[in-house]
């Protein structure tokens, strides 16, 4: 699946991926594919400016760390991130519950 499929939901991907631990860029794509298997991809150009966008709203904090022997920027969920992602969350099951009904097929 696409980027542009999942426009308007990249941030609450983002998101959720840091939400127990910090993560790394790569990582950060890495658990969206893994945890969609596969059906999620997310290409760097789409990633890096949403992670800049997204701390500089102040919903991610960065700071830099050595991973695996290499220095790389971390991503961590703020207080304000959580709220947003737990926002994000709400929204997202009202919107699937309503495209569900118009998606179900008719009765009778």
């Amino acid at each position: 699946m696409k980027a542009d499929a999942l426009r308007g939901q990249i941030d609450a991907l983002i998101l959720a991926s840091v939400e127990d631990e910090p993560l790394h860029g790569y990582a950060i794509s890495e658990r969206i594919a893994r945890t969609s298997e596969g059906e999620l991809e997310m290409a760097t150009g789409t990633l890096y400016p949403a992670l800049r966008r997204l701390e500089k709203a102040k919903l991610l904090r960065s700071e830099w760390s050595t991973v695996g022997g290499r220095k790389r920027r971390t991503y961590r969920l703020t207080a304000a991130g959580r709220r947003s992602l737990s926002a994000e969350r709400e929204s997202w099951q009202r919107l699937s519950a309503v495209v569900e009904a118009v998606l179900r097929p008719a009765k009778g």
